[in-house]
């Protein structure tokens, strides 16, 4: 296998957002669960809408109104102090544990790694600077750069671009299946980390071209043909 480029998508693939169940727990007690599902499920839902309708706004716009959206469902008040504590703590977000020995060993062999994310690059570059993944990365390429939202074809071209790379030696890794179908729809390469074992990939005819578990899954499948 020649070196490839491989972009890791960024909330649920390196940092997992339904840790801010936690702080919820201290603020709405036994509805955090619940909210933070929700809060994540609008925040996909309405960055999919603005790609749809061409209204984009930043990724940060999106979590604030799907805040709004899951408070009003499940009758809960936030003060405007508490919303903030909570949008700051989105840059706080701790790497899943297999992350760093698995883009470390994908680097060891000679791949290129990026992140590639829906959030601005500078509110990523933070997020990630702070879970310690930064320094592994070569690069961070955000959706804003082109003001569209994945799963967008135009997105996964703009990463190529990006990083000088052609489409068959490139590869999109994300837990969620919208974007790996998104990439896969655009001519890349893509594999889905299959984070939960209850998780089922949509029943189209664009399938992942890996399924693993985990990062440190990944990079063994990448080892099992040596660089030409």
């Amino acid at each position: 296998m020649q070196s490839q480029t491989i972009a890791f998508d960024v909330y649920g693939t390196l940092v997992d957002p339904l840790e801010m169940s936690r702080h919820l727990q201290l603020m709405v007690g036994e509805k955090a669960e619940q909210l933070s599902k929700l809060w994540r499920e609008k925040q996909v839902e309405y960055a999919f809408r603005r790609g749809l309708m061409g209204r984009y706004e930043p990724f940060g716009v999106c979590t604030l109104q799907a805040l709004n959206y899951a408070m009003e469902v499940l009758e809960l008040s936030l003060t405007a102090e508490q919303q903030r504590f909570l949008l700051a703590q989105y840059q706080l977000l701790q790497a899943y544990s297999d992350v760093v020995p698995g883009i470390e060993s994908l680097r060891a062999q000679g791949h290129q790694c990026v992140a590639f994310s829906n959030g601005p690059a500078v509110k990523v570059k933070d997020l990630l600077d702070n879970a310690g993944v930064l320094e592994l990365l070569d690069d961070v390429i955000s959706v804003d750069e082109v003001s569209r939202y994945k799963p967008d074809p135009a997105v996964y071209l703009h990463l190529l671009k990006r990083t000088d790379s052609r489409a068959e030696n490139s590869w999109l890794i994300s837990s969620n299946a919208w974007d790996v179908m998104g990439a896969k729809h655009a001519g890349l390469n893509a594999a889905w980390i299959k984070r939960s074992a209850g998780a089922v990939f949509d029943p189209w005819d664009l399938k992942p071209d890996k399924v693993v578990n985990n990062l440190q899954q990944l990079a063994l499948e990448f080892s099992k043909s040596p660089i030409q």
